[in-house]
């Protein structure tokens, strides 16, 4: 039994458990809107995280080439347009319709970069779920999603498929995850100009400061502290699987603790998302009828991330 292999059990459960503490880390956010904006919130979230990692982490920073600094950089600068795009959209629009339609970046940039015909389809399936999100929205509440909404859970998946590039870059110039705390920080610096206004209300209210630090967590560490686990037990192809169900836990965490509304067509359009991104998942590796490659060495992690797509390679 190879070592990727083993333990799989307990692997599932960390993607599963990575899933779910982003997605109540994403419901808690929402809870500080009010007071502190969707940027100041993200703002404080990113720099949350940004200051546990590196503390862990203790990148070299004075040992780093313009090559490793500018990879970074732009990692950063991806991550951060990513959670900013993706906060503003969930204080427009439901959770699950957020993560839903942000899904569509990611299966985007894998029927690109594959050039088949099949994961165009798979795009397409996906597309079907989202006009079925707008659809069953205009049935039940007579006016449809919020433009504006929508128009930045795109953006954030836009901003996904550039985190996913700018991130492989980091994995293969910076050695370690020093690369993802500092580009944790360098997105925090890019926020100020839009978040320091939100993240100030939280000064001198302990209440936000301790939800900010649990969103942070929750949303941040957690998932990538289980995901790192996970893929060191888990080959590629059942991790991304695994997490395709993101739409689907995004929608119930919504339901269950902002008590968004989960109809029939809701669900059907999340379903439909979720099983174009675990199809675009499976086939992403080989092609039809060709064996799956060895697994790899399971000391050699790709690089952490905020957010895991399906891998794209």
């Amino acid at each position: 039994m190879s070592p990727r292999r083993t333990g799989s059990g307990p692997a599932v459960l960390m993607v599963l458990g990575s899933c779910v503490s982003l997605q109540v880390g994403a419901a808690s956010a929402a809870q500080l809107f009010p007071a502190m904006g969707s940027a100041g919130v993200t703002l404080l979230r990113l720099l949350v995280a940004a200051a546990l990692l590196l503390v862990v982490t203790r990148p070299h920073l004075h040992r780093w080439t313009g090559r490793q600094w500018a990879a970074v950089t732009a990692f950063g600068l991806c991550l951060a347009g990513m959670n900013a795009s993706f906060y503003a959209a969930i204080a427009r629009i439901p959770l699950g319709t957020a993560v839903t339609i942000e899904f569509l970046g990611p299966l985007v940039l894998a029927a690109v970069l594959s050039r088949r015909v099949r994961d165009t389809a798979w795009v397409l399936l996906a597309a079907a779920g989202v006009v079925l999100l707008g659809l069953a929205a205009h049935a039940g509440a007579g006016s449809g999603l919020d433009r504006v909404g929508v128009a930045f859970a795109l953006l954030a998946g836009v901003f996904w498929a550039g985190y996913i590039l700018t991130s492989a870059r980091v994995g293969a110039a910076v050695p370690g995850q020093g690369g993802l705390a500092v580009a944790l920080a360098v997105g925090s610096l890019a926020l100020v100009p839009v978040g320091a206004a939100g993240a100030a209300a939280a000064i001198g209210r302990p209440d936000l400061l301790l939800l900010a630090a649990v969103t942070g967590l929750l949303a941040s560490v957690v998932p990538y502290t289980l995901e790192l686990s996970a893929l060191r037990r888990l080959t590629p192809s059942v991790f991304g699987v695994l997490l395709s169900l993101e739409p689907a836990v995004a929608a119930l965490a919504g339901w269950v603790l902002l008590a968004q509304p989960l109809g029939a067509r809701e669900a059907a359009a999340v379903a439909l998302v979720v099983l174009a991104s675990i199809g675009s998942t499976i086939f992403a590796h080989r092609p039809v009828g060709e064996p799956p490659a060895p697994p790899a060495d399971p000391g050699q992690a790709p690089a952490a991330v905020e957010r895991r797509a399906p891998q794209l390679s």
